[in-house]
């Protein structure tokens, strides 16, 4: 039964309790398997996305173990990584080589140094998106990557398992993942192998020969096993057995199996690897030809003649799973380590030595495994210096350890290439997986945030799919009393605990772990209510992390967990080095709130409260700042009634900080003074251009200046160095006001500023405005007054404050925009009826 039939199943592998989950896993793998056959690679995994749609966590794995990828199974959505790019994006990311992948994405490449080549693409089906589906391949220098015909493949491969997902969603079964999915493991075939020990099983009927090789390690009887497909299955190793599910379904299926690889417990410890081929035998014609599973015993280098050879050796020899754990060790390396042979085989190395226990030695493994090339580094013994080499392949690799041939330079670290083949590019990354890119992905990210409820978006975001918790609430320092500043998932009954608690409670969970400055973690609610018996929670497990910059204590966040986590060296280490970057991207967050309420008062006063209601005039006004949550800048706008009619005024003065505010500021008490004198419009600008030379402030600005009669609704215009206004007719036809204007102000004492008329007629809109209305990075000026043009014509006009709203909303929306706005739209409704004289 394929992952989208809905029919019942009648093949040996049956249905289960959990039916569906066994479908969605079935087809996680069939897709990793079938996208390292089609683009050649060596590692294949799947990313689903979880329920809240803020995480991607791994689903399924094929060639790299899940525990190979460590920090790497829970990556947020907004990560500068391949895998969540192309969900994001719904676009492939195809980085040929690593010189590409730093080039494009240097954060990963400097948390994952190694010379690979990696190819990501969504998993979609019509317009839901439900993770990705990424491939890695060995790739040295100047490597070409996937050709379009594999890419191709691989987005095919991608949309059959989208279409399997989107099937089973419909059916009602989950498909999302959340923080504890524990992700299928998938086993490649093997490259080359001796096969031992064959069996035959027929699919149909259950029935199971096999040899006297495959019987012992089955533990079955000699003769003919007719059990069921779940007694046999209970015997392959439990992450494999998804892969023996789709093996049994493929056989029934197609005929035939793509040389599945599962590993087989023995009964004195370890386990022995099993590859899996299905066939349908030959029969006389108009018979059934029940599909059979064919399989055969693989002997991986461990055959008695094999070991005897190497246990010759003078040198080192060894062997480590996929896992990185030792499966075989000879004499001569036991010799060498100076261990017991029984302490090292099943164990990782670097945790059963300890003078390996650098992360370094463990970056050179997993250096090999993702890069699938040759690795070869120096290790320092109690005694003396080692060097130690690697050979991997798809199912683990060979290593040779040997005494360094010639003297190592001073000064060598831990997991350096020998001198030979040194080179800048192999030098380790000292941290474990994902380690590095959390710390680098986290300090990136509280860089480009500015306001404190930046900060704390970010913290969320990228700390609780980093760790796998569910809630998080950070406290902020005010007064010597703690405040909350944001939270996420906590029910208010058990913040309110910590809201205004005094800094010196140090009985309490959170202002204890500030007291001390070292993060409190809490494993299991047992152990919460032993502690603090007096607080109620629904989380299992929590982590108190101060938050301290420069010895001053800042805020506290407060992670919390659903379930009971265990919280390793690694999760700790994490947690406290995270600690610090948020302290100091709070502070400097607060500080800038604290500047920005000062700005924002200085650009209120500066702007006018309220604009003036005239008959047969309607304005209203907007300004939005160019700098991002500082709302300051040197932009404005003004209405002013005079005897002579209503001034409407825009300006611009350069620059978006205090300085230009302070000077627009006086530009506009200057603007006023003099119109409100009763000058002429072309005076009021040239008074105002000396004022400016006068206050000296070394900035420019333009303006433009426009005095409405609403009796007669005749308007006189001055432009200096400004964007010209632009005139929406009654039915809609807008035009741009190519009227004559002067330089900027500020330029020269002597100026003659033209002054133009024209006639506004009843129900027609005047839009004046500064450039950062119509000007991007990627746009010139033109295109931009043109596209203002068409928005004004096309806009349906309900009110003139809707219409304000509609043309600032793309702008205000742009992150391209690089400038100060400030918009000024005025409707010449009719001219007042005349005053009829008393008597």
């Amino acid at each position: 039964m394929s992952s989208t039939d809905t029919r019942p199943s009648t093949h040996p592998f049956g249905t289960t309790s959990a039916e569906g989950t066994a479908e969605r896993d079935d087809a996680l793998t069939d897709a990793v398997l079938k996208a390292v056959e089609v683009t050649g690679a060596h590692a294949a995994s799947v990313f689903l996305v979880s329920h809240n749609r803020q995480t991607l966590v791994l689903a399924a794995a094929a060639g790299m173990p899940p525990s190979l990828l460590g920090g790497w199974q829970r990556i947020p959505v907004s990560s500068p990584i391949p895998v969540a790019e192309a969900f994001r994006s719904r676009r492939t990311v195809h980085l040929a080589d690593a010189d590409e992948t730093m080039r494009r994405f240097p954060q990963l490449a400097v948390a994952l140094p190694y010379p690979f080549g990696s190819a990501s693409v969504p998993v979609t089906a019509g317009q839901e998106t439900f993770g990705s589906l990424a491939t890695v391949w060995a790739a040295p220098p100047g490597g070409h990557g996937l050709s379009k015909a594999q890419r191709r493949q691989l987005r095919t491969t991608a949309g059959r398992l989208g279409a399997s997902l989107a099937e089973l969603s419909a059916r009602g079964v989950d498909v999302g993942c959340d923080m504890e999915t524990v992700p299928v493991e998938v086993p490649v075939p093997a490259s080359s192998a001796v096969r031992v020990g064959l069996f035959d099983w027929n699919l149909r009927s259950g029935a199971l020969e096999a040899d006297a090789t495959l019987c012992a390690i089955f533990g079955l009887a000699p003769d003919e096993y007719d059990g069921q497909a779940a007694t046999l299955a209970a015997k392959v190793h439990p992450a494999d057995r998804f892969g023996f599910r789709a093996a049994g379904r493929a056989g029934i299926e197609a005929g035939r199996v793509l040389a599945q690889v599962l590993r087989v417990p023995e009964k004195g410890g370890g386990h022995r690897t099993v590859e899996l081929w299905g066939r349908v035998p030959e029969t006389a014609a108009g018979q059934e030809t029940p599909p059979h599973l064919v399989g055969g015993v693989l002997d991986l280098g461990a055959g008695m003649a094999a070991v005897a050879a190497i246990e010759r050796l003078a040198d080192g020899f060894f062997s480590l799973d996929r896992e990185g754990c030792v499966t075989y060790a000879n004499h001569s390396l036991v010799r060498l380590l100076r261990v017991r042979r029984e302490d090292l085989v099943g164990q990782r190395p670097w945790d059963a030595l300890p003078w390996l226990a650098d992360p370094a030695y463990e970056d050179r493994f997993r250096a090999a495994r993702v890069s699938q090339q040759p690795v070869s580094f120096l290790v320092q013994s109690p005694d003396q210096w080692l060097v130690f080499s690697l050979r991997p392949d798809a199912q683990g690799m060979t290593g040779w350890a040997a005494p360094a041939g010639q003297p190592v330079p001073a000064g060598t670290e831990p997991g350096s290439p020998p001198a030979e083949e040194a080179a800048p590019s192999s030098r380790p990354a000292p941290t474990r997986l994902g380690a590095i890119y959390r710390v680098l992905q986290m300090s990136s990210a509280l860089t480009e945030a500015v306001t404190a409820r930046e900060v704390c978006d970010v913290v969320a975001d990228q700390l609780l799919p980093a760790v796998g918790g569910h809630r998080l609430a950070t406290y902020v320092v005010q007064e010597r009393r703690m405040r909350l500043l944001s939270q996420r998932g906590y029910r208010e009954s058990f913040l309110e605990r910590f809201e205004g608690l005094p800094l010196h409670h140090a009985r309490e969970p959170m202002t204890g772990a500030l007291a001390s400055g070292v993060p409190l973690f809490i494993e299991s609610r047992a152990e919460f209510s032993r502690a603090y018996p007096e607080l109620h929670t629904e989380s299992s497990s929590f982590v108190f992390l101060p938050l301290i910059a420069s010895n001053r204590p800042v805020g506290a966040c407060v992670l919390g967990f659903d379930e009971v986590h265990w919280f390793s060296n690694d999760d700790r280490s994490l947690l406290t080095a995270l600690s610090g970057l948020i302290a100091q991207a709070l502070e400097r967050a607060r500080l800038y709130d604290a500047e920005f309420a000062l700005a924002r008062g200085l650009q209120n006063a500066l702007l006018p409260h309220r604009l003036p209601t005239m008959p047969g005039v309607r304005v209203t006004g907007r300004y939005l700042p160019g700098t991002r949550g500082m709302d300051i800048g040197g932009d404005w706008y003004d209405a002013i009634p005079t005897d002579h009619g209503v001034v409407l005024v825009v300006g611009d003065v350069e620059g978006h900080n205090v300085a230009a505010a302070a000077v627009m500021g006086q530009l506009r008490s200057a603007v006023r003074a003099f119109a409100s004198a009763g000058h002429r419009p072309s005076d009021v600008i040239a008074r105002t251009n000396r004022q400016l030379l006068d206050l000296d402030p070394g900035l420019l600005a333009s303006c433009c200046y426009v005095l409405l009669d609403p009796e007669s609704g005749v308007a006189h215009v001055v432009r200096a160095g400004h964007c010209p206004p632009m005139l929406r007719l009654p039915d809609g036809h807008t035009e741009i006001l190519d009227l004559p204007g002067g330089p900027l102000l500020g330029v020269k004492r002597a100026v003659d500023y033209p002054e133009s008329e024209l006639s506004l007629p009843p129900g027609s809109i005047l839009a004046l405005y500064t450039d950062g209305l119509i000007e991007t990075r990627e746009s010139e000026i033109g295109v931009g007054m043109d596209r203002l043009r068409t928005s004004l014509a096309h806009a349906r006009v309900v009110s003139l404050e809707d219409l304000a709203d509609a043309l600032l909303r793309d702008a205000g929306q742009s992150p391209k925009r690089v400038d100060d706005i400030a918009l000024l739209l005025t409707m010449y409704t009719h001219a007042p009826p005349p005053t009829t004289p008393a008597g």
